[in-house]
């Protein structure tokens, strides 16, 4: 069955919305990435209108922003320390922004969204 990004089926009473007509393409969504960390493996998706996005799959490394010094650098990722998106990421390697990996310089937060985008950036997290 096609994911839909369609208004849901019952109403905020909990009754059901009566069905008028069946799923459009234009609300079709998709499973979430779940990029992992893992050797460089990315993704070309067509998207609405011909474009292309190109989703990362599996990576190592990082766009890592200095605040202080303002300079960025490509880095390698250690380790995922935690995830505010789901605790469970952490033990599963999994990225999403907002995830707060450790590097060589220190640890930092993911500021990009890798399931949509084709580069993963962060920032140095001061403490």
């Amino acid at each position: 069955m096609a994911i839909s990004q369609s208004r849901p089926r019952r109403k905020a009473s909990g009754s059901r919305y009566v069905d008028l007509r069946k799923k459009k393409s234009y609300e079709l969504g998709r499973d979430p990435t779940g990029t992992k960390l893992g050797a460089e493996k990315k993704k070309s998706l067509r998207v609405r209108a011909g474009g292309k996005k190109e989703v990362i799959l599996t990576t190592d490394t990082i766009n890592l922003m200095d605040p202080k010094t303002k300079k960025s650098s490509k880095i390698k990722i250690d380790k995922v320390l935690e995830n505010p998106a789901n605790r469970h990421f952490v033990r599963r390697n999994i990225l999403t922004k907002g995830t707060v990996i450790e590097t060589s310089k220190g640890k930092a937060r993911i500021t990009s969204r890798p399931g949509q985008e084709g580069a993963i950036n962060a920032v140095l997290v001061g403490e």
